[in-house]
């Protein structure tokens, strides 16, 4: 079993940054995806971005040069660093991890961006 647990979460003005971090436990492979979803009220849960132990990485175009996707396997930690937050990223953050054709998830953490 994985367990995985968000932190970093908050509130926010347009134009500035938070860092989101998840720490991952259990059986970690070390070979494996990790990565952040989010979702808002009302919508789907949309990726946000990954990594793989390789360090490759994708983003969602909308937020692609504005939040970057970190990892370190030593610890079985990943990170998000969002910056120039707008409103329209308010939403409930979910880490995960996809290994062994399963993917886990965290419990999510909430972003909040006032205008």
């Amino acid at each position: 079993q994985v367990q995985l647990v968000e932190s970093g979460g908050g509130l926010v003005q347009a134009g500035g940054s938070l860092r989101l971090s998840c720490a991952a436990s259990g059986s970690i492979f070390r070979s494996n995806t990790m990565g952040w979803y989010r979702q808002a009220p009302g919508e789907q849960r949309d990726l946000v971005a990954r990594i793989t132990s390789g360090g490759y990485t994708n983003y969602a175009d909308s937020v692609k040069g504005r939040f970057t996707i970190s990892r370190d396997s030593a610890k079985n930690m990943v990170y998000l660093q969002m910056n120039m937050l707008k409103p329209e990223d308010t939403a409930v953050y979910y880490c995960y991890v996809d290994q062994s054709l399963r993917r886990y998830w965290g419990p999510g953490t909430q972003v909040t961006v006032s205008s």
